[in-house]
């Protein structure tokens, strides 16, 4: 049975066994090849966490002719001004139009809670249909909905006849699970279960003249990075589909006609690429992240040996980083011994580690916030390129325990999401956005670029310095002084492990 044939995805706790609380070294993390640091509880205080409806709204809002629809209380859904800016530029990006994203709540009241939203729900559902009349109308579930038990598959499965938009059901109850990551699943398994073709409909979509390549996008590239990858894709013969991010309803279907699925972040996409294949037949290449020379050039190699055209794509590569060589010597002997901490999503970060150790830099610690077994590979290839000891974290959030190992690694630079580099920036740290939709990090232009910006950042890094002098962090000298991963609670580790 398909997980696809259920309402709703499973939790990512239960499906990949994912962990979100973790610290040691990053020996220690490398060689246990965990696969779960605790099944719950694992910590006895924490700060802050992510909510799925963060990064499920970034997906779902950049999709052009469609409405979101948040079910749930009226504060749920406010991430969505937040990602705004976002969906502006990656309109402005894609078709010249500053466009904002449309979304909806139904903003649910006490006395729904006892009585019930469904009501609410279709009568919204049919003004969004009328008002709006987009492609697309994504139904979602907060938590309010799934603790009452309203049945948002069955109010859409009701009103579908008299609707011509598609009504997609998409379950981000935050209770349900604290891996914000089953967010992608979530999103994925509404677009699978609902909108896209059954296989006999999709074969008889118009064949394609090359072989087209699905290029996975869930929010992890903005423009100019999907320009690099379909740049050194379309050099190799390929036509690309980026898929779902700012895909026009009406061109997603064209996601069942690739030859071959390419993930851009394993753990964004295996939900929907095991989906793809077991249902269309559509092979699928998930091991590596393109940010960094080698990881860049491993990427291009699985997608080569797929189509057996290893031979083009070597001198591709060998060009490539050629000219990128050369473009770095200058930045190399600046950032030669400067020390990097690192903090992002799991796959994110550990590729942009390879990427500073490859530019020269010392990595001195990594945070990921959660962790699954996509990324055992990624371990393997850090511990070749750095020192084994250095710290390392799983953390969603937790700004306590980054300022403690800021304090004590005392890094030149950090990077981290735009959201979370407050606390290195307090710290008098130089901070860089490891992600931000106008800026480019993938491929061989991603790292020169990269390397561009922090060359031009460390050259003077007073404003951090002159930050930290008049800001304080909330937290006594007594907690500096102890144990960064004091309150997480290490589960013991099975001999033979």
């Amino acid at each position: 049975m398909s997980y696809f044939d259920q309402k709703e995805p499973p939790r990512r706790e239960a499906r990949l066994n994912a962990c979100i609380a973790c610290g040691g070294t990053l020996e220690h993390i490398a060689n246990r090849k965990m696969s779960c640091c605790q099944s719950d509880g694992e910590r006895s205080f924490t700060q802050n966490s992510i909510c799925l409806l963060l990064p499920a709204l970034g997906m779902m809002n950049s999709i052009p002719n469609s409405v979101v629809l948040m079910h749930g209380a009226i504060g749920c859904g406010s991430s969505s001004h937040g990602g705004n800016a976002g969906v502006r530029a990656g309109n402005n990006h894609r078709w010249g139009i500053v466009k904002d994203a449309t979304w909806i709540s139904t903003a649910l009241s006490e006395q729904d809670v006892i009585g019930g939203g469904e009501e609410k729900l279709a009568a919204a559902i049919r003004e969004i249909d009328e008002r709006y009349k987009p492609v697309i109308i994504f139904v979602v579930a907060s938590c309010v909905p799934g603790i009452i038990g309203d049945d948002i598959d069955g109010v859409a499965q009701q009103l579908q006849p008299e609707i011509k938009a598609n009504i997609l059901p998409v379950h981000c109850e935050g209770f349900k699970t604290k891996i914000w990551a089953t967010a992608y699943d979530a999103v994925y398994h509404a677009i699978g279960r609902v909108f896209l073709k059954e296989p006999a409909d999709a074969n008889k979509l118009n064949q394609p003249e090359k072989p087209i390549i699905n290029l996975m996008n869930v929010s992890s590239m903005g423009r100019v990075d999907e320009v690099e990858l379909e740049r050194l894709l379309k050099s190799l013969g390929f036509a690309v589909n980026v898929f779902p991010v700012f895909s026009q309803p009406d061109k997603m279907a064209a996601v069942t006609q690739a030859q071959l699925s390419v993930s851009t972040c394993p753990t964004h996409d295996d939900y929907l690429l095991q989906y793809l294949e077991e249902k269309y037949g559509i092979p699928y290449v998930l091991r590596h992240m393109p940010i960094g020379i080698e990881n860049t050039s491993l990427w291009i190699r699985d997608i080569a040996k797929h189509f057996a055209i290893e031979e083009q794509a070597e001198q591709l590569i060998a060009a490539e980083e050629q000219e990128l060589k050369a473009a770095l010597a200058e930045f190399r002997p600046f950032f030669a011994g400067k020390k990097a901490f690192v903090s992002a999503g799991e796959f994110r970060a550990l590729a942009t580690a390879i990427l500073l150790a490859e530019l020269g830099f010392e990595v001195v610690a990594v945070r990921s916030f959660h962790h699954d077994e996509f990324a055992d590979n990624e371990y393997e290839k850090l511990v070749k390129v750095t020192a084994k000891e250095i710290p390392f974290n799983i953390a969603n959030c937790q700004p306590f325990e980054e300022a403690n190992l800021l304090r004590r690694i005392q890094p030149d630079i950090f990077l981290g999401h735009m959201n979370g580099n407050a606390t290195a920036a307090k710290s008098g740290v130089a901070t860089h956005v490891i992600y931000n939709v106008g800026l480019q990090y993938v491929g061989y232009k991603g790292a020169y670029e990269l390397a561009r910006r922090l060359y031009r950042q460390l050259q003077n890094p007073q404003f951090n310095q002159k930050l930290s002098q008049w800001t304080k962090l909330p937290y006594s000298n007594n907690w500096y002084e102890q144990d960064p991963f004091k309150y997480i609670q290490q589960p013991e580790v099975e001999a033979g492990e």
